[in-house]
């Protein structure tokens, strides 16, 4: 999973032409600690697309100008507009991440 640094990186990521899977998180958050140790699965099953996170502190703006309210949140965007959202509620197991990945790309 590719760590992006930059609003800039960010921006350029999202315009692929292929769907690609971008994980928001922040150092401090146990939810993301605990989603860490179950996402190398889930990178396993859905290695066909590209993978990155954003720690949500450390790029500021970002989290609110694409609605996410709570971390871990799991974002998808192709060709600039984010395709779906899986909000903190919903990430705290490898069985929810996979079957909201397999019902937004097949």
């Amino acid at each position: 999973m590719e760590h992006i640094q930059t609003e800039e990186k960010f921006n350029e990521v999202i315009q692929s032409e292929e769907p690609v899977i971008i994980k928001f998180f922040a150092d401090w958050c146990p939810d993301c600690k605990r989603m860490d140790m179950f996402i190398g699965e889930v990178l396993e099953e859905f290695n066909n697309y590209k993978w990155y996170e954003v720690n949500s502190d450390e790029v500021k703006g970002l989290a609110e100008k694409y609605e996410v309210m709570g971390i871990p949140s799991i974002l998808i965007f192709q060709n600039g507009e984010k395709k779906a959202h899986q909000h903190s509620a919903y990430t705290k197991s490898p069985e929810s991440v996979t079957e909201f990945l397999h019902q937004q790309l097949g």
